[in-house]
C-alpha cells in the first residue's frame, strides 16, 4: 500500500478528539461482612476499567494501471487491411509480454468493416500493468517502434479489490494500537499498569478519495503521471472504542526499562 506520493501505508494528521474514561475505584458499594450476608466469602472484587476512543488515517495508492492502445488501416483489399493491423497487434502483444504482462492482462478487440470500395480494419489492445515502470517502458517503446499508426491513452490508475481490503484491515489495526497506546498513557498518569482488553468496538469507518475500477469523469489528458497517481489516491479512516483492565500498580523495573 503506498501514502499520497509514495510507497507504504503511512498515518495522517491525527482524527477529532477521543474520549477517554477511567474508572480506578470500584463501580460497586463493597460487600457487606460474610456473617451478615449468611456466611461464606465475599465474591472478586469488581474490576477497574479504562474506556478509551481513538481513531487512524492511512492512505494508499493505486496498484493498476490500464493503458489501451488503438490502430487501424483502411486498405483496397481485405487481407492487406487485416494484415496490416495484425503485424501491429503482434508486436504490440510480444512487447508487453517480453516485460512480463501475462497473457490474461492483455485484452484485444477487433472490428472489421466495409467503407465504400475499401475495407476498414480496426484494433484496440487494452493492457493491465502493476508495475508503472514496466508500463512506461512499454509506452515508450510503441511510440518509438510505431509512432503515429497507434494512439496510447493515458494510464488510468486504479486500485484492485485486494488493495482495497488490506487497506481497510491495515487502517482498523492501527486504530486498535492507538487506542491500546492510549489507554497505557492513561494508567502510566496514574501509576497503573494496563491489564488485558475487555471489549474493542469499531465505531465508525470511512473511505473517501481515489476510485475502484472507473476513469475519472472529465479526467484531463494533460494531468502528469504523478498527478493521476495523486487523484487515484484512496483515504480510509477508523474509530474504535475499547475496553481494557486495570491491573494494579505499575512495575517500577519495567518502567525504567
Amino acid at each position: 500500500m503506498v501514502p499520497a506520493g509514495g510507497p507504504g501505508g503511512m498515518a495522517l494528521p491525527a482524527s477529532p478528539p477521543a474520549r477517554v474514561f477511567a474508572q480506578l475505584g470500584p463501580t460497586a458499594p463493597a460487600p457487606a461482612p460474610a456473617l451478615e450476608r449468611g456466611g461464606g466469602c465475599g465474591g472478586p472484587p469488581p474490576p477497574r476499567e479504562v474506556h478509551v476512543s481513538g481513531s487512524a488515517e492511512l492512505s494508499a495508492g493505486p496498484d493498476r494501471a490500464r493503458v489501451c492502445v488503438r490502430l487501424g488501416s483502411r486498405k483496397a483489399a481485405a487481407a492487406a487491411a487485416r494484415g496490416s493491423v495484425a503485424r501491429r497487434l503482434e508486436y504490440i502483444a510480444q512487447s508487453a509480454r517480453r516485460r512480463g504482462v501475462p497473457e490474461e492482462n492483455m485484452t484485444i478487440t477487433e472490428d472489421f468493416s466495409r467503407l465504400e470500395n475499401t475495407y476498414q480494419m480496426e484494433a484496440e489492445v487494452c493492457i493491465i500493468f502493476s508495475d508503472f515502470g514496466k508500463m512506461q517502458n512499454v509506452c515508450n517503446l510503441l511510440i518509438e517502434k510505431l509512432g503515429t499508426s497507434v494512439t496510447i491513452s493515458p494510464p488510468h490508475f486504479y486500485h484492485s479489490p485486494e488493495a482495497v481490503d488490506t487497506l481497510r484491515r491495515q487502517v482498523c489495526v492501527a486504530a486498535v494500537g492507538n487506542t491500546r497506546r492510549k489507554a497505557q498513557e492513561v494508567c502510566r498518569l496514574f501509576g497503573q499498569s494496563l491489564g488485558k482488553p475487555l471489549l474493542i468496538r469499531e465505531e465508525e469507518t470511512k473511505e473517501w478519495g481515489g476510485h475502484i475500477d472507473s476513469p475519472l469523469p472529465n479526467a484531463s489528458d494533460s494531468l502528469t503521471m504523478q498527478e493521476r497517481i495523486q487523484n487515484a489516491t484512496v483515504y480510509a479512516s477508523c474509530r474504535v472504542f475499547a475496553v481494557f483492565e486495570i491491573k494494579g500498580k505499575e512495575n517500577r523495573r519495567n518502567k525504567l526499562l
